[in-house]
């Protein structure tokens, strides 16, 4: 048999007895066309040259974050307009400001105001014709430790477990307890539960998907705050049948996923044929780090422990059909671009070796 066709044949067996769930899940209609798409992060408010380099590094998607005033519905279909008059496309925007809630996560005082929050930034997204949006989970933001060089002497995002300190947009969490005491894994449990059912019809009702990230470092717990549920790969699946929605699945950092290690439960590959055949794989964060906690550094793309051509032809494997898109970049000398530049590169050489094999 030849491997594409062994490949299919792996495939249906694997889901031969998906439930009713799954498919409906794997049948719903994708308001995006097939294949995997290249995307580049853009700032706020992507000028004409922004928009220019995306084209010049023959790319087709951007993702654009907002917050504050800059996250409306005039806004939104404001940037989409000019990022479509450049030729390319939206893939997500972001709104910070309903992204690590910790009034959600951890139900502090605020927290129904910040579901209202979060349930308008989905309307507004459905309305200005946006399909795809990222979310995380974190009650303490994501932890840091002091920037270390990788190769060639690039300054780039660092974690020691003994010096590393959490941060979210600007509010910076310091232990040994974050918010004054332990929280135990069934309140972290309950809130997401509390959220996710909350937030599922609007989805729904708005055709909107939404992809979790995981949680940045997959700790068990850093500052008394458990992270039992987007740090491994039962706490996803667990959290995907309490969601039991077409439109809530994955957004999977492999960044991350590869900090955590043998921690997470699933290697990186086996998470992406997994949620992948569920049909649950919307977006990529193609970076890689140098080892897995308590210490690790952000490194280039081809210098990390992974090799990362696996990981894009497990993506082609499972019909992956949304957005790659390269992550904290390591400082090369040149400006910011460079790093950005060299990164779709690798990206789009192994997509095409991945979608040659594939069509053989």
């Amino acid at each position: 048999m030849e491997r594409r066709q062994f490949g299919k044949a792996l495939l249906g067996s694997a889901l031969a007895g998906a439930s009713p769930a799954q498919d409906r899940q794997r049948t719903l209609k994708r308001p995006w066309p097939p294949g995997i798409k290249i995307s580049v992060q853009m700032p706020m408010d992507p000028s004409d040259e922004d928009l220019q380099f995306v084209n010049q590094l023959g790319a087709r998607y951007v993702n654009i974050p907002t917050r504050g005033e800059t996250a409306t519905y005039e806004n939104f279909a404001r940037l989409k307009t000019k990022v479509e008059s450049a030729g390319l496309r939206v893939w997500n925007i972001g709104n910070s400001d309903v992204h690590n809630m910790e009034e959600v996560t951890l139900n502090l005082p605020g927290r129904d105001k910040k579901i209202e929050q979060y349930k308008s930034f989905l309307r507004n997204l459905g309305k200005a014709g946006l399909r795809y949006t990222t979310y995380a989970h974190m009650g303490n933001g994501i932890w840091s430790s002091p920037r270390e060089a990788t190769r060639g002497g690039a300054p780039a995002r660092a974690f020691d477990l003994a010096t590393a300190k959490g941060n979210w947009a600007g509010k910076e969490f310091t232990g040994p307890l974050t918010h004054g005491r332990v929280y135990t894994e069934k309140e972290v449990w309950d809130n997401y539960e509390y959220f996710i059912k909350q937030v599922v019809p609007v989805a729904e009702e708005q055709g909107v998907f939404i992809g979790i990230h995981p949680d940045d470092p997959p700790v068990p717990m850093l500052g008394g705050v458990p992270r039992c549920i987007f740090g491994s790969f039962e706490g996803y699946k667990r959290a995907l049948e309490i969601a039991n929605s077409p439109n809530v699945g994955v957004c999977l950092c492999c960044g991350t996923w590869l900090e955590g290690g043998e921690l997470t439960g699933m290697d990186v590959v086996g998470a992406i044929r997994y949620f992948g055949k569920l049909g649950k794989l919307w977006k990529i964060h193609f970076r890689n780090v140098s080892a897995a906690i308590p210490h690790f550094v952000e490194t280039f793309v081809d210098n990390g422990y992974m090799e990362m051509w696996k990981i894009m032809r497990a993506l082609r494997e499972v019909e992956f059909d949304g957005a790659v898109i390269g992550d904290h970049f390591p400082q090369m000398v040149g400006g910011g671009r460079v790093a950005v530049a060299y990164t779709v590169g690798y990206m789009k050489a192994l997509l095409e070796r991945a979608n040659a094999e594939f069509a053989r």
